[in-house]
């Protein structure tokens, strides 16, 4: 693993660089018309898609929330809600999740976001030595210890993907 100072500049690789944590940086070229950003990296980077995790922003009962899941599966509104407290979760209105996390769609990571929400990242983050998330941008992946997934963006677990 490189050492957080090899930065590309994203507000996520930024974070982590000041937070200390240990994390490899991983640029691939993206395909505007990939159906799923997250199974492009996964495929780009030769990874397996349980241990590439996509980041979506819901909405449970009002309140903006980030969900972490593998991309191979789909987010539970039902256990995000649940996780998060809620009765009831909703997806985000893409514009709406640009606007907070100050990333666009795509490239939205967990870390380093305009303003911190709450996050609930899927246990079976824990299942690997090392988990990819966004970067900050399409195209730009990162690669982590779970534990400092969870530690840098506040978060809980919770079986919240499908």
């Amino acid at each position: 693993m490189a050492k957080g100072k090899q930065s590309v500049g994203t507000p996520a690789t930024v974070a982590l660089t000041k937070a200390n944590v240990q994390f490899s940086s991983h640029a691939y070229e993206h395909d505007p018309a990939a159906k799923s950003y997250g199974l492009e990296a996964a495929e780009a980077l030769g990874l397996e898609p349980e241990q590439v995790f996509k980041t979506l922003l819901v909405e449970v009962d009002g309140k903006l929330t980030v969900g972490v899941v593998p991309v191979d599966k789909q987010l539970d509104l039902k256990a995000i809600a649940a996780a998060a407290g809620g009765k009831k979760a909703v997806m985000a209105d893409p514009a709406t999740a640009e606007r907070t996390t100050g990333y666009v769609v795509g490239g939205i990571s967990p870390i380093g976001q305009k303003r911190p929400l709450p996050t609930v990242v899927d246990s079976t983050a824990t299942d690997h030595a090392t988990v990819y998330v966004s970067g900050g941008r399409r195209g730009l992946d990162i690669g982590l210890a779970p534990a400092d997934l969870i530690a840098v963006t506040n978060a809980r677990t919770a079986a919240i993907a499908r």
